[in-house]
Parts: C-alpha cells; structure tokens; sequence
C-alpha cells in the first residue's frame, strides 16, 4: 500500500482531484474540522455513497474508490461508511498472516508515500518517495552534523502532517531517533504552540518562516517565559536573517538550524552544522548533506562558477521516483542523467554552503534589471514596524514588470506607504529594487504547510488595480 497526505483544507474540486490524481482506493477521515464537513463533501463528490454498502462503494466521478473510513464526531456510524474503531476489529488471522508472508518481497526502492506538491504556483502534482528515501532521509538526522536527534529531545511540531517536513523529518525521524514528538493542536496556532512549549517543556521546535514569525509575535505580545530550547529547525521556505536573530532572541534558543530542500527531494539535502557559525546560519541554508550532489546551471544548463546565481540541480539518495502517472513534467523536472531541477535561483559556495536567492519563476525582471525578491524582503523585514513581508513581480507598461511589496505590520505598528518605504530604503538599495507598490495586509494567503502562495498576491494586485 502507498499512503498519500490529503491537505484538510482542500475543498471539494480539489479533494476529487486528488483522489482521481492517484487512484485513491480508501479514504481516512474524521467526520469533519473545523468549518469543513468532510462526510458531506464526500458525499457531493460521491452521491452513490449513501446508497453503497460500506466497503464496497461503486463511483462514476471517482472509480478507484471503494471505502471511507470515518470517525463520526457523535460515534455514530456514518451510512456507506466504516467505522475508525471497527477497522481494528475487522482483520482476520488469514488477513494478518497474509501481510506479514509480503514483508520480505516488498522492495526499499518501492513506493510508500505520495506527496501532493504544495500549489504555491497553481494545481499540485503527486511526488512518488520511496522507502529508501524516507530510511535514508531520517537516519541522517541523527548523525553528527545532522540534528544529532536522541531520547533527550522533546520536540514541538509545529507543521503539518500531509508534508515532507512533517511526515519525514517529525513523525519517522522521532520514532527512528526515540525523540518525543508534542503536537499543539490539530492545526498550527501561535498561543497553542506556546502553551504546548512550556507545559510539555519542550527543548526543540520545528516549523516554518511564517510560523516562527506569529510564535515570536506571541510570545512578545503574551510575555510568556519559554524553558531552555536547545535547537529551533526551520524550514519549507527561505528566512530572513532578521527573523534568525529574533528566533534566538525572543524564544531564547541556543541554535536555529537552517534546512532546505523539496517535496521531490524527501525533506532535507542541505542543512547547517551542529556548531555552526552565525554567519552561515543567517546568510545559507547550510551545507550540502552527505551523499548528495549539487551543481548551478544556467538558462542553457551549463554550469555557472561559485558563487554565480543559477538554477539548482540535485542528485541523490532521496530524489523521488517520479510524479504520479505524469511523464511529461517528470522528464522536465528529472533528467536523463538523474539530475533533478529545482526551480530554485541559487548560489552555491566553493564550501558547498547554499544561498537561496529565489524561485526562478519570482525573479522580476524590471527595464532588463534582474530584481530578486528576496533580497529585498529580507531588507525590508529589518524594518521596526514590520512583522512579515512578501514582494511580486506585477505587470509594468514601461518597465515590464515592477515590484509590489505586501506587507504585515508589528501590533501598533504605523501604517506604511510607498514613500515610507522608498525614504527606508534610500542609500541602501539600488532605486530599481525599491517597490513600486506598497500593500498593507492583515495576512498572508498559503498552504496549510505554512507556505506563501505569491501568485494569489499577483491576482490580488490584479484586483486591485482594476
């Protein structure tokens, strides 16, 4: 069997994407979350369900499915469904010596997990991982130079479980290194994350950049004394070194650990060291790991030198079989030489240290300057009023395209205008780089993997504008 994460955010055309995408046979579920529904979701995209016997569902919208399983929030059993708790009493000893007669034929290069990309640039497709991504992924973890994960550790997770972040690095990697995973809640909230910190006294936190960005809010806001952290790990996307020095700062950990990699790399193939220096903390997202390649290349595929920006190529243990019944765009992302593109815009040091400097797709490319959002988020996040900020290529009629900087204030924070900004940035960047446009906004729209989805900021400016 193959598990594949479903987002609960999902609605119903993407939830009957996804389960035509892979061919999902039986669905796990509660009956519902927060404001969602799901056994009347379910029942939109499968009308037949109330009319089926449990186990045996016969759909014309998604044919491979043949049961759910549900957790009924009243313990009631849900018509057309199975039961979460039957489920455990339904394996006969026949079913059960018939697995374990599999366990020696199942092979480490087989797939165990399908991986749903994030959507942060439009519809996501389905990452086949391997058990010998995932084994290989986690037992580096623990070695020195990894995380050196141990029995001492109490970690609080902050991500989201249908991710690589989550599922690799949190679940498998706590089981495999005897660490206590702590979960604040079913879905990610800045005061539960804190609650759950010092309560369960916690010494490790994982997340991503935006949720540091609420956590550290919280805890300045709610003037909460955390114990001792010994490790904060974030990931999933780039950090500010603004947000690096208020992580140690504010939650008083003794060392943030940058990783980096992707969904279609199995969670981590760069990461910092154990002791590693504040500057390749704040300015890398680490070295290389062990038994990785990595080359930058650029529009033509040749390589670039050190320390010229290209796109980033991995090769390695943890690269993932291929997307799901989609050759086309695994040969555009897979090469025939196994190398693996990233669509990351990227330096890569002599040391084998790595600088994200943007997704390829986000360079903004203004009167043929070349404008790296990131650069300038990182400058701006340095900015007293501001708690969080984004920056997009919008459409230009005399430069082509300018940036649009959207911005989250500080509680109390003043409101800033393009004038603010453009007075903040005099003598500090090139006027190029400086926004055109300035938004201030209360939130930021992404993935339930703490991602920012840019592109519904584009649409956003779009509306706007109009």
């Amino acid at each position: 069997m193959i598990s594949v994460g479903i987002n609960p955010a999902y609605q119903a055309p993407e939830l009957e994407y996804a389960l035509n995408k892979v061919g999902v046979k039986a669905l796990i579920a509660p009956e519902s979350y927060r404001s969602q529904n799901y056994y009347d979701m379910i029942n939109q995209i499968v009308p037949e369900l109330k009319s089926c016997s449990a186990g045996e569902i016969n759909s014309s919208k998604v044919p491979s499915l043949s049961a759910v399983i549900m957790e009924s929030d009243r313990g009631q059993t849900l018509t057309g469904t199975i039961p979460y708790e039957d489920l455990f009493q339904m394996a006969t000893e026949k079913d059960i010596s018939h697995v374990e007669s599999l366990q020696n034929s199942i092979s480490p290069d087989s797939g165990v997990n399908l991986q749903f990309t994030s959507g942060t640039t439009g519809q996501p497709k389905a990452a086949l991982l391997s058990h010998f991504n995932f084994i290989n992924n986690v037992v580096s973890l623990g070695l020195k130079g990894g995380f050196e994960l141990s029995e001492q550790h109490r970690v609080c997770i902050q991500v989201p479980f249908f991710h690589v972040f989550g599922v690799v690095i949190g679940i498998l990697g706590s089981i495999t290194h005897g660490c206590t995973l702590v979960v604040p809640g079913p879905g990610f909230k800045a005061s539960a994350s804190a609650q759950a910190i010092v309560n369960e006294r916690c010494n490790v936190i994982y997340g991503t950049p935006t949720m540091y960005v609420d956590l550290v809010s919280e805890v300045r806001k709610s003037d909460i004394k955390l114990p001792p952290i010994k490790l904060a790990v974030t990931g999933g996307a780039p950090c500010s070194p603004q947000l690096f020095t208020d992580i140690q700062g504010t939650l008083g950990v003794e060392q943030v650990k940058t990783i980096y990699g992707l969904t279609e790399t199995t969670a981590m193939c760069f990461h910092s060291f154990r002791e590693e220096s504040q500057e390749n903390i704040r300015a890398t997202v680490g070295h290389l790991g062990d038994h990785w390649e990595a080359k930058v290349v650029d529009g033509e595929g040749k390589l670039v030198p050190y320390g010229t920006p290209g796109e980033l190529c991995i090769r390695g243990y943890g690269t993932m079989l291929g997307y799901w019944e989609d050759e086309t765009k695994t040969r555009e992302t897979i090469g025939a030489d196994k190398w693996l593109k990233t669509g990351d815009q990227f330096v890569l040091r002599e040391d084998g240290y790595g600088q994200i400097v943007g997704r390829i797709k986000e360079v903004v490319i203004r009167g043929g300057e070349n404008v790296y959002p990131k650069e300038i988020e990182d400058f701006l996040s340095t900015h007293p009023d501001v708690l969080e900020v984004h920056c997009v290529g919008v459409p230009d009629e005399r430069m082509g395209e300018e940036v649009c900087a959207f911005v989250r204030l500080n509680d109390g924070g003043k409101q800033l205008d393009r004038a603010g900004v453009k007075e903040f940035c005099t003598g500090k960047l090139a006027h190029f780089k400086v926004p055109k446009y300035v938004e201030v906004v209360e939130d930021f729209p992404k993935t339930t993997s703490g991602k920012i989805q840019k592109f519904k900021l584009v649409e956003r400016f779009m509306r706007n504008k109009v």
